[in-house]
């Protein structure tokens, strides 16, 4: 992102485009969604994202003090910090259509506001940050979609679909079979400053030291996935940990979500997978997503593999620059033909031969989110930022995920960039690579 006013209006038009994307064709029961602990009913979230931005761009007075909404009653509808989740269903929320003209209001009052104040480092902090806030409640939206079974954002209407991948089909290519070997080392985790807008999860590079490692050049693909589920992957024990054990017996899966088949199948074939709205066939060399963290351990164990942790995986993707470099390529920006990001769904693991980190490491960025061994904890000097609901409260429950998804913007990812969800949740675009156990 950058400090110069009219990038950022534009980057908040970005995401605000977006978001209207996807939420297109709610209506009627729709805009509420079936009430689950893992979604928002869209509804809520619409005018949440306006709130937001509206709080920390417009509301902000020089004494420390808030000012009033421009819509009534909006801090008791919207502010998540303390809505409870359950009550978001019930609440007297404004209709579709005035919740998108109170978005559309408070994006161009902030507009404006930029415009006007093209010197205000602080308005420009909050502007990145609302930019980015709406990025990722759209991603979780586009996710929302899957969960609740509503068509695919991204396809026009109507379309048929013949597999999961719907962003454009790439050829794969060179195969990127095995492990990439890491000597290992001294390097800087974390966000250096003076690189631009990062969260506080991201603060401040700081010196550790990794051991050495093989890690998969690629991430787990369905057809791999699938010999472990045909291996009685989800009915053996051995597989599992206590807390995982304990999850699959309340989920009763005989396989990942949304697969539809015979879970003795020996081969991909059988497999159909739902892909929003439509069952589709399930592509054997594109990566399997919708795995928790739990069932990644899993796998893992049947494989006699490991997820790597979030340093190890860091180091992999910044390798070979001591660990300054923001993408696994070097410093050029994300494009779609280094990364699937801000697409409509996976590529098979091999494309996107010129994404490569240098040890041979292929998507670390883009495609699906990877689970990583760690806990989600804060970095030494640890300080909160003025969004203080971001990170803090979930420090020491939820395992880092790294690298984006084909659903995550471009300006949004970055190498030192930390997700972070609890281990039972898989209702995200999320998948995994291992290494090796020596």
């Amino acid at each position: 992102m950058s400090a110069d006013p009219s990038i950022l209006a534009r980057e908040l038009c970005s995401s605000r485009e977006r978001t209207d994307r996807l939420a297109r064709e709610l209506a009627g029961e729709r805009l509420l969604g079936a009430q689950l602990p893992i979604v928002n009913p869209p509804l809520w979230e619409i005018g949440h994202l306006a709130w937001f931005q509206e709080f920390w761009c417009l509301r902000q007075k020089v004494d420390g003090a808030i000012a009033d909404s421009i819509l009534t009653g909006a801090d008791r509808l919207y502010d998540s910090a303390r809505v409870a989740h359950a009550t978001r269903w019930s609440l007297p929320l404004p209709s579709f259509e005035a919740t998108r003209a109170y978005q559309r209001e408070v994006l161009e009052r902030v507009v404006r506001r930029l415009q006007q104040e093209p010197a205000n480092s602080r308005l420009h902090y909050f502007a990145d940050l609302a930019a980015f806030h709406e990025d990722m409640h759209g991603e979780a939206f586009h996710y929302t979609r899957q969960t609740l079974g509503y068509p695919d954002p991204f396809d026009p209407p109507g379309a048929p679909v013949a597999s999961s991948d719907s962003c454009g089909a790439k050829s794969p290519g060179t195969p990127a079979a095995g492990d990439a070997e890491f000597g290992g080392g001294r390097f800087m985790l974390g966000a250096a400053p003076g690189g631009g807008f990062v969260f506080d999860n991201e603060k401040w590079a700081h010196g550790v030291t990794v051991a050495p490692f093989r890690m998969a050049r690629t991430a787990v693909t369905n057809a791999g996935y699938a010999a472990f589920v045909a291996g009685g992957g989800y009915s053996r024990r051995e597989f599992w940990d206590d807390a995982g054990w304990a999850w699959l017996a309340q989920a009763g899966l005989k396989a990942p979500r949304y697969w539809i088949g015979d879970d003795t199948a020996l081969a991909v074939g059988p497999w159909r997978v739902r892909r929003f709205d439509r069952s589709v066939p399930l592509d054997p060399d594109h990566p399997v997503v919708h795995v928790n963290w739990h069932e990644a351990q899993a796998y893992c164990r049947f494989a006699a593999r490991r997820l790597p942790t979030e340093a190890e995986w860091e180091y992999a993707a910044r390798a070979g620059d001591a660990g300054t470099r923001p993408f696994p390529w070097g410093d050029a920006v994300p494009d779609a033909g280094r990364a699937n990001l801000q697409a409509g769904g996976t590529l098979p693991v091999d494309a996107l031969e010129a994404g490569d980190a240098p040890g041979g490491c292929r998507q670390l960025i883009g495609n699906v989110w990877e689970w990583t061994a760690s806990t989600f904890a804060p970095y030494p000097g640890y300080m909160v930022d003025p969004y203080k609901e971001y990170s803090e409260p979930w420090f020491g429950t939820h395992k880092v995920l790294r690298g984006g998804s084909f659903a995550t913007p471009r300006r949004l990812i970055r190498a030192t960039w930390r997700n972070f969800y609890t281990p039972d949740r898989g209702d995200m675009f999320a998948g995994f690579r291992t290494c090796a156990l020596d």
